[in-house]
């Protein structure tokens, strides 16, 4: 186990504390769909983390960061994601927009399949895993890979936390618009809007070494 642990849960509170585009989809959904939705994307973002910890401590992560092509791809497949996800629900009837308990909007099953991709396919997430985890790695403390396991853990487990408080928020306030038609229009464009902006925002990530060569960009 690292030496250093209570610096990197510090580290790790810090991060989780600020809103980031994980957190971001999580409350669209909520405010969309209710408080079932929003949980369910908190757990399916949370699954995703897990799989970019194991990508991190299997090398695959270094893949994204030392090739140009790979990072591309994975970059433009996620914000196509979110672009679709975004023009969907922009055009998609208010009747369809809300939660399957309620009207038959989308399966649940659907919903946290959605949030895993989401998650997976972020390319940014996936370099900040391979940057920041090693950075707290003590090599005379045992295997480097359990330990990037069990720091990834850590992060995952203190982020689902953050982002269940989210998810219940904005779940709560989602289930109280849908009790109103008047809110049905700008519920959507709302989603509709974050998904896309989420989207755009990928499109134009960096890889780690081009961002710090543009320290002002």
């Amino acid at each position: 186990m690292p030496d250093n642990l209570p610096v990197f849960m510090l580290a790790v509170l810090i991060l989780v504390a600020v809103p980031g585009p994980d957190v971001l989809y999580i409350t669209a959904r909520g405010i969309d769909q209710g408080k079932i939705a929003a949980v369910l994307s908190a757990c399916s973002c949370a699954l995703g983390g897990l799989v970019l910890t194991l990508a991190g401590a299997l090398g695959l992560s270094a893949v994204l960061e030392s090739s140009a092509v790979a990072f591309v791809a994975v970059k433009y497949v996620g914000a196509a994601y979110l672009v679709i996800l975004g023009a969907m629900r922009l055009l998609r009837s208010d009747r369809e927009g809300v939660p399957q308990q309620v009207d038959g909007g989308p399966p649940l099953s659907q919903v946290f399949a959605q949030g895993f991709m989401v998650s997976v396919l972020n390319p940014k997430t996936a370099l900040f895993f391979a940057a920041f985890l090693p950075q707290f790695v003590n090599p005379a403390a045992g295997s480097i890979r359990i330990q990037l396991i069990l720091l990834g853990l850590i992060l995952v487990g203190m982020g689902l936390c953050t982002d269940m408080c989210y998810a219940l928020l904005s779940g709560s306030l989602g289930q109280r618009f849908l009790r109103y038609r008047f809110f049905s229009g700008p519920r959507r464009y709302l989603t509709g809007g974050t998904y896309l902006v989420l989207g755009l925002a990928a499109a134009i990530t960096r890889p780690l070494r081009a961002a710090a060569a543009s320290p002002g960009l």
